[in-house]
């Protein structure tokens, strides 16, 4: 008997072995996939589902990437500040990390002072989704991400299946669909895709000169932390009015912090059809861009957060205001507001989430009507 033992001790030591190399020949890894058209590309990360860069010629034909990132994806697992990912399972604050569904509280993982953001500590933005399909170039290449969100993760109920797809659809125009599936549980759900944007390059300094015009006339206020009271009020009169397309920094002064407000957009009360939410403009480089959405809200950010700095791409520093989010989303804190629109989803339901970033490149933009 003693003699079987070091022929055992072998046979375990090599299954274990063996067994080990299969746990990381499965592990996802993380890298770079680009999408090409021939007329533009972008690049993403499964990190977070991530838009990395986006190439685009200015008026004189001069390339150049009009968001802001990192040169290597390894940083963007540090990065505090959401850059090109898809956050969720809920986006945006909720508030005391707290919400009531159907009889039972909630208790979700608290990562600002006392509230939820962006899907906790761990959110969407912060794993490996996997890459489910790729198209790299031809007619209407695409990506798509997958991510399973078990149940309980950061304290939200159920198994959520989440994918979003990323696609050139014509000349200049890049789509993004969003999609959830509960399993057993309702649960809320709120993605969203968190871009910063700056149309004169990502390494051009500030975004206040650009101009834009956002197709709210009503948005939803917010106390000291940022949370939504529930009131939901007219911009008219205000610095938050871009009814009529202005500049960034032509009332931005006005502000305490700066712009980080939810608008609810013109034509929302009627569901998901699609509509325009924006359209950003910058006059040097003669870039444009038109979000349109499907959904009732739009998060307007001008990046306060990167007031110290952030080192990007290229080395270049990111300072306060060197670039914008428009995140089309539900309202905030919309689970603790039952006047809001809902964002429960429940087994048998998908949850359909759609952006189109439509670009333009001349040097008159008279659908913006300035000159």
């Amino acid at each position: 008997m003693a003699s079987k033992a070091p022929t055992i001790f072998i046979i375990t030591f090599i299954s274990f072995v063996f067994l080990l190399g299969d746990v990381n020949a499965t592990k996802p890894e993380i890298g770079i996939y680009e999408i090409n058209n021939g007329h533009f590309c972008a690049k993403f990360t499964n990190w977070g589902a991530t838009i990395v860069s986006v190439l685009l010629p200015d008026k004189n034909g001069k390339v150049g990437d009009v968001v802001l990132g990192y040169d290597s994806v390894y940083t963007y697992k540090n990065d505090s500040t959401y850059f090109g990912a898809i956050v969720g399972r809920v986006a945006n604050r909720i508030a005391k990390a707290e919400f009531k569904l159907n009889g039972t509280v909630y208790k979700l993982d608290a990562n600002e002072k006392h509230n939820m953001l962006h899907g906790g500590h761990r959110g969407f933005s912060d794993v490996i989704w996997k890459v489910l399909k790729h198209k790299k170039d031809g007619d209407l290449p695409y990506i798509t991400f997958g991510y399973h969100s078990f149940d309980g993760e950061e304290g939200f109920p159920g198994d959520l299946d989440v994918t979003v797809t990323y696609s050139l659809v014509g000349k200049y125009k890049l789509s993004v669909k969003m999609e959830a599936k509960p399993k057993h549980k309702a649960t809320p759900v709120n993605l969203a895709q968190h871009t910063y944007w700056n149309l004169g390059g990502h390494d051009s300094g500030n975004i206040l000169s650009e101009k834009i015009k956002i197709f709210a006339s009503h948005i939803t206020p917010t106390d000291k932390d940022l949370i939504p009271t529930g009131k939901i009020v007219p911009v008219k009169g205000t610095p938050y009015d871009f009814c009529q397309p202005r500049t960034i920094k032509s009332k931005i002064d006005e502000l305490p912090n700066a712009y980080d407000i939810n608008y609810v957009l013109d034509g929302g009360e009627k569901g998901s059809k699609m509509k325009v939410a924006a359209i950003v403009w910058d006059e040097k480089s003669g870039r444009s861009m038109k979000l349109t959405t499907n959904k009732p809200g739009v998060q307007f950010y001008t990046a306060s957060n990167l007031l110290t700095g952030v080192k990007g791409k290229g080395g270049f520093v990111y300072r306060e205001h060197a670039g914008l989010c428009l995140e089309t989303q539900g309202f905030p804190d919309s689970v603790n507001h039952p006047n809001f629109p809902s964002q429960i989803v429940n087994p048998g339901q998908i949850y359909n989430h759609r952006m189109l970033y439509t670009f333009s490149i001349k040097h008159k933009h008279k659908h913006l009507n300035v000159e």
